[in-house]
């Protein structure tokens, strides 16, 4: 079965000679994959998306690492190797980085689950490339323009690897609007697809994921191990979860014989589809729904004198700028107060934060300060990061942080 013709790009990589600043050859050195436009000082005229860069030392001019150039990003190389030792970047070189990256997921394949992130972007040496398998469907998104020469050779390498029917291409909004390539956001480029909702299995419980039109590449497999933590803790018990999406966190705790599940999202649609994935399974609980803005809703829930045994808060990105740090840390202070009132006597809180820019420490910081300041007594149990399939290869690609806050009365 052949690809689309849609993949094969017209345009032919050249090399780079790149010289950088003292701090962005370290940088590199260091193995950090990106090289921010304000530390290169020296690089050809002529340079486009996808051109291989082949950075220098300033004084030895021996080759440091190798790279994507970037025309439409501040971080305008995205590393592919660092250091000495000599590489070249063909197929031969993708195919082992492809290798090592689904030897690292084997266990959780072991493990009753179909779903799985294949290519965690610049954490598997693949910057600005995700690549997730639902059940036997590979999709693939891109954020960068330096894939578009490479697409040929790469994906019939990932799709042998995931073993996948159906390969499903998503782009970033910048490469919607981009002219250098001949693919819409949802294109299927290998086998067909029936329906756009594709069904998969996470620890035995099932779920759907709208891979053509869905957010990111449909669903965020990044919390699979917290969601079934939390399914273990909801046996019998009623259960809130906040900013649910597609109700993740609801459905385990469904599967797993919780009394009742109140899922929250300020999106209708996604409410549906978390109805609809509850269904899916098997359960005795009751599916209850709110729609509306979090922050309303848990007062107005508040005000009533309602609580849950299990709270789970789960936001999206409140930081994706540096100037939205300080209003991000509010709202996470915020969050932890509401979530305290809502969780019953003994009950359990789960806080988690995808914000990268609030960093590990502070996160689990403006929570004990919030959850001290009600004044009731608890232990945090756990902290918890990514699952498996999304390794932390540098600082920045280290997230998602989440803690499970046990009170005591």
């Amino acid at each position: 079965m052949p690809f689309s013709p849609k993949i094969q790009s017209t345009y032919q990589p050249k090399r780079l000679a790149v010289k950088l600043t003292a701090k962005g050859e370290q940088f590199v050195l260091n193995a950090h994959p990106w090289v921010f436009s304000n530390s290169i000082v020296k690089i050809n005229d002529d340079a486009k998306s996808g051109d291989l860069a082949i950075v220098f030392n300033k004084n030895k001019n021996k080759v440091i690492g190798l790279g994507l150039y970037d025309a439409s990003s501040p971080i305008r190389i995205k590393m592919l190797h660092s250091g000495m030792e000599k590489a070249e970047i063909n197929a031969a070189f993708f195919k082992q980085k492809i290798d090592s990256a689904f030897e690292k997921r084997l266990d959780l394949l072991q493990t009753t689950t179909n779903s799985y992130r294949l290519l965690f972007g610049e954490n598997d040496g693949f910057p600005g490339l995700i690549a997730d398998v639902y059940a036997s469907v590979l999709v693939v998104k891109l954020y960068s323009e330096i894939w578009l020469p490479y697409l040929a050779t790469l994906l019939p390498m990932l799709q042998e690897t995931a073993q996948a029917k159906t390969v499903v291409i998503r782009l970033s909004r910048g490469l919607q609007n981009s002219k250098a390539h001949q693919l819409k956001d949802g294109d299927v480029v290998f086998g067909t697809l029936e329906n756009e909702v594709v069904q998969f299995v996470e620890h035995g419980v099932n779920f759907s994921a709208n891979v053509i039109k869905g957010h990111k590449t449909g669903y965020f497999l990044d919390h699979r191990e917290n969601r079934k933590r939390v399914g273990a803790l909801s046996q019998g018990k009623t259960v809130l979860d906040v900013f649910s999406y597609a109700g993740g966190f609801s459905v385990h705790a469904l599967a797993n014989d919780a009394t009742e599940v109140t899922s929250l999202d300020i999106s209708e649609q996604a409410l549906e589809i978390a109805i609809e994935n509850g269904k899916l399974n098997t359960y005795s609980g009751i599916h209850k729904t709110i729609a509306g803005d979090a922050f309303d809703e848990m007062q107005k829930l508040i005000n009533v004198g309602k609580t849950f045994d299990v709270v789970v808060i789960d936001p999206p990105s409140f930081a994706k700028q540096a100037s939205e740090i300080a209003l991000a840390k509010k709202k996470y202070a915020q969050l932890a107060v509401l979530g305290e009132q809502l969780t019953a006597k003994k009950g359990m809180l789960v806080l988690a934060s995808c914000s990268s820019r609030v960093q590990y420490q502070a996160f689990f910081d403006i929570n004990s300060q919030a959850l001290k300041q009600a004044g009731r007594p608890f232990q945090l149990q756990l902290k918890t990061q990514h699952d498996s399939d999304h390794p932390i290869g540098f600082p920045e690609g280290a997230y998602l942080k989440c803690g499970y806050y046990q009170f005591t009365n």
